[in-house]
């Protein structure tokens, strides 16, 4: 349900995956991930996706993001939840509310690894990222040829 999906985490839920909702859409994947480090999350989150626009370069204004651990998760929303510190100007009110259908940085990982957001072709700044104690590791491996994306008309 909607409620549902906005409810903060209840405590033995294990739920890590949430999603960030009105980003302002000039923010770039390392502007988010500077974001959640300055707010005390470096090392806290393992996988990080910021949808982006390839013709504008733009980003659609909104992000995943895995947390290593559910204990992390009420802080993250606590913060994040009505969030309007941006570092660029802009009268955007982050929202929290969970991820779905894909929960964990495993289930992410899955989704992305064969995707065509992660052929040769595409700028690596659109491209979701992995990371282990705060720091960016190799995605793993594509199970099967990746396709170029589709480019929209």
């Amino acid at each position: 349900s909607v409620a549902d999906a906005l409810a903060p985490a209840k405590p033995r839920d294990t739920r890590t995956t949430v999603m960030l909702r009105n980003l302002p859409n000039n923010y770039t994947r390392l502007m988010v991930v500077n974001l959640l480090n300055q707010e005390g999350f470096k090392g806290k989150f393992d996988f990080l996706y910021l949808p982006i626009d390839f013709r504008s370069k733009a980003g659609l204004g909104y992000a995943f993001v895995n947390l290593c651990d559910p204990s992390f998760v009420q802080q993250f929303w606590k913060t994040f939840d009505g969030f309007t510190k941006w570092v660029l100007p802009s009268s955007k009110v982050c929202q929290v509310s969970w991820s779905g259908p894909h929960q964990g940085q495993a289930a992410h990982v899955e989704r992305y690894r064969s995707s065509p957001i992660m052929h040769s072709s595409v700028p690596d700044e659109c491209k979701p990222i992995v990371l282990l104690d705060g720091e960016r590791v190799a995605f793993p491996e594509a199970l099967k040829k990746i396709r170029a994306p589709r480019q929209r008309k």
